[in-house]
């Protein structure tokens, strides 16, 4: 009898849980939209700058997904309509179709897309490709991250936004070259810029379309009549993107660089910023910097990025131009101190000593006009625009933050779509693709059956 109610209780609670499982499964699969993203980089989640560029969308968006089941892996397939299929979540205004140029190689040939598999985004008669190749970025280490996300949000805001923004970046001042700035060049242009290079030399003028100009990295001062170009161009409606480069001369070989940071009330103290805080990631001439409160660092500092600034030079603003507002960007902690004797810096023989200008430093502004329009930007560094620096943490964003700031463009004051976590491929054996094939697929079942087996034979006698 007793054995009778211990049976009957057991099945009655085996039923219970699983009728719980049942209606909890139900119950979330009619949560519409509802997910939750446990992974340590939220690599199933999507930006802020994606969610609210696909909420804006006012017209019907078509997502064609080309894959080729013969010649492109499961894998890269799977990620990318995976993230398509995010996208589709996000706006009753998107429609997806997919094709096996295999299967259709009409349809494939219709839209002469390419063999590796396309991704087509399609807006009225409007069109935008983006490659299955375009979305991986291999490593050195034969490891390779999923870029996809940022490929199909740069695809639809082309779509999506007829305005282009020309920015000139300044040459002829051992600025850092354009092949050194790929990734911020491209993420530019995927945002509606179009940036060229300006050597004032050959050009004579600052082109009539140039809505801002950038000088980066600069290691030797402007002429006299490059300073005189710029000075004018500023008066009038032009922009300025000033980041500072290094020289152990900048004290006395900066004239006219200084100049027009005067002319915003900036004062380049001329004292490289160093932080004396012992770790194994960074050197003490690498500044973790903290944020100033402002709609460039506001979103950083709330998704806890930061900025990272190399030989970065210590800044100071003052009252000497009333005319503008000079809002804090960056700035180092307390415990930084601004190194002014450049020459035993440049030998690496340094310390601390009463010359020193003692921390917090400051290390960029913003500026605005009287009616509280941007006028430039002033950053006492400039490595985090470069290829090998802007993918760290909040690099990238704060350059195209303060970007699209200056441009007045509050759609580009954003946090962007991230890079995946980095994969390896593995290479394996047909022998020991049958070895994890038996183990996991025959030999653990068979063997968790067989324990069950045992348990219960066990208990049936006992």
């Amino acid at each position: 009898m007793n054995k009778w109610i211990r049976g009957t209780n057991a099945t009655v609670l085996s039923i219970a849980v699983i009728g719980i499982f049942i209606i909890l499964t139900i119950f979330l699969h009619s949560l519409k939209g509802f997910q939750v993203d446990l992974t340590k980089n939220k690599s199933f989640t999507l930006s802020e700058q994606t969610v609210s560029t696909l909420k804006d969308l006012n017209q019907d968006l078509h997502i064609i997904a080309f894959t080729n089941s013969g010649d492109t892996s499961e894998f890269v397939t799977r990620q990318a309509t995976d993230m398509i299929a995010e996208y589709k979540k996000q706006s009753s205004k998107i429609t997806v179709d997919q094709y096996d140029m295999l299967k259709e190689p009409s349809k494939a040939k219709q839209y002469g897309v390419d063999q590796s598999g396309t991704v087509i985004f399609e807006m009225g008669s409007k069109k935008q490709n983006v490659n299955f190749t375009e979305l991986f970025n291999g490593q050195q280490d034969g490891s390779y991250t999923f870029g996809g996300e940022e490929k199909f949000t740069q695809a639809i805001k082309s779509l999506t936004s007829t305005e282009k923004h020309t920015v000139y970046l300044l040459s002829g001042h051992q600025e850092y070259p354009l092949n050194a700035l790929t990734i911020l060049k491209s993420s530019l242009e995927g945002a509606n810029y179009v940036v060229k290079d300006l050597n004032l030399y050959r050009e004579g003028k600052i082109p009539d379309d140039a809505q801002m100009l950038m000088l980066l990295g600069p290691q030797n001062d402007l002429n006299d009549k490059e300073a005189e170009l710029i000075q004018a161009y500023l008066k009038d409606k032009g922009k300025i993107y000033l980041a500072l480069g290094f020289n152990k001369d900048m004290a006395t070989q900066w004239k006219n660089i200084d100049a027009i940071m005067k002319t915003f009330g900036v004062q380049d103290q001329h004292a490289v910023a160093i932080e004396p805080k012992q770790t194994s990631l960074y050197d003490p001439l690498t500044i973790i910097a903290e944020y100033g409160s402002h709609d460039i660092t506001n979103k950083l500092a709330s998704n806890n990025l930061i900025t990272m600034l190399s030989l970065a030079i210590s800044l100071n603003a003052d009252d000497s131009a009333p005319d503008w507002t000079k809002s804090l960007l960056l700035k180092t902690t307390d415990k930084a101190y601004g190194e002014t004797d450049i020459i035993s810096l440049a030998q690496s023989k340094t310390k601390q000593d009463a010359a020193d200008i003692k921390g917090p430093l400051n290390l960029g502004y913003a500026i605005e006009g009287k009616d509280n329009k941007p006028k430039a930007v002033i950053l006492g560094g400039s490595t985090f625009v470069l290829d090998e620096d802007i993918q760290n943490q909040g690099n990238k964003d704060f350059a195209l933050n303060s970007i699209g700031w200056l441009q007045e463009q509050k759609d580009q004051v954003t946090i962007r779509p991230r890079q995946g976590d980095a994969f390896q491929q593995a290479m394996i054996t047909p022998s020991q693709a049958n070895t994890i094939f038996l183990v996991t697929i025959v030999f653990l079942p068979l063997l968790f059956l067989l324990i069950g087996g045992l348990i219960w034979w066990r208990r049936r006698r006992g």
